[in-house]
């Protein structure tokens, strides 16, 4: 077991650094001037050029990427340039590790918008991922049991309705109806735990967590009817039930055992995601996580903003596919020879 995971942490690591590579050198190939975006319309010659050696674009591009991957590690200082950082110690920003740049247009480092964003985000996936593998997870088994009946019938056609339905059309319908309008379930803004405690937290996060539960249960109850379906055709199931084993125990030991390795890669993948922000739910309920953080990002062509969010979400579903892979090892050992 610890020779399988030894193995998983290197190939993650390895991942990781191709992935900042890549997204370093597509920084690189973009059209657009990263110094003249930092420095603004109205810059001259020696104005850019000084900026351009503040926040060290004025070196290779492979010596960039070193020491962004540096700054990640060990932590970073802007200006870049130590003459200048000499020059103006009053001035200088420290950005601790992992440093993911600074960005001239907010005036701060990324790692700080990240920051501000993040809780926002993590606590809105949390939710949400409980609430969808509750749901997805108890329907799926309900309509694989009643398979052929009007139960089953009636899940799979409400899971592709709601499955059809855009996120930002159901966002939009309980916030302006269903909160507003007709005030059934009433709406507060995100509230931190340390300031309204888990209650208020909860409550603050309870629709959007749900308009994303109900677009993720609807594949969820689908796929796991058809895992617990397929399992339930294995040949030991039937040697279980011939042997005399309880219903309830051949389904939650043996059959929905098996039907859980797929749903566990499901889940990781999903859940990695939308620690990145769930873009269009924080943007419906104007929350600003890190959704809503690479919208405006994009907006204001803050290339070190969209750098640090592709590189911090890439190691969220790079992470979590490390520990779907560990996962695989408890679910099934005999995943751990591959």
């Amino acid at each position: 077991m610890f020779a399988y995971i030894i193995r998983r942490v290197i190939a993650g690591v390895i991942m990781l650094l191709v992935m900042t590579l890549v997204v370093f050198m597509l920084f690189f190939a973009s059209p657009v001037d990263p110094v003249a975006l930092s420095c603004g319309k109205n810059c001259s010659p020696a104005v850019m050029k000084e900026t351009e050696k503040a926040l060290g674009y004025d070196k290779p591009a492979v010596e960039q990427w070193a020491n962004f991957l540096k700054g990640i590690a060990v932590g970073r200082e802007y200006p870049d340039d130590p003459e200048l950082r000499a020059a103006a110690p009053n001035l200088v920003t420290k950005c601790d590790a992992p440093c993911f740049g600074y960005s001239v247009l907010e005036g701060q480092t990324v790692n700080k918008q990240i920051a501000d964003a993040l809780p926002i985000s993590v606590s809105l996936a949390v939710v949400a991922v409980i609430m969808w593998l509750t749901m997805g997870v108890l329907l799926g088994i309900a309509a694989a049991l009643t398979k052929g009946s009007i139960v089953d019938r009636g899940l799979v056609g409400l899971s592709l309705i709601f499955y059809a339905l855009p996120t930002f059309f159901i966002g939009l319908f309980l916030l302006k109806f269903v909160g507003i309008k007709w005030q059934i379930w009433p709406f507060i803004d995100y509230v931190p735990i340390a300031e309204g405690g888990m209650g208020a937290w909860f409550l603050g996060l309870l629709m959007p967590a749900f308009v994303l539960a109900v677009v993720f249960t609807a594949s969820y109850v689908r796929m796991t009817r058809a895992f617990v379906l397929e399992s339930m055709t294995e040949d030991y199931i039937r040697t279980a039930r011939a042997k005399g084993v309880q219903p309830r125990r051949t389904l939650f030991k043996h059959t929905f055992r098996a039907a859980l390795t797929p749903l566990v890669t499901m889940a990781g993948i999903d859940f990695a995601g939308l620690l990145g922000g769930a873009i269009i739910t924080e943007t419906v309920f104007n929350y600003n996580g890190l959704g809503k953080l690479a919208v405006d990002a994009n907006r204001n062509y803050d290339l070190p903003i969209i750098i640090g969010l592709v590189v911090l979400l890439a190691t969220f579903v790079i992470v979590a596919n490390i520990i779907v892979d560990l996962l695989y090892a408890v679910i099934d050992p005999r995943v751990r020879i591959g």
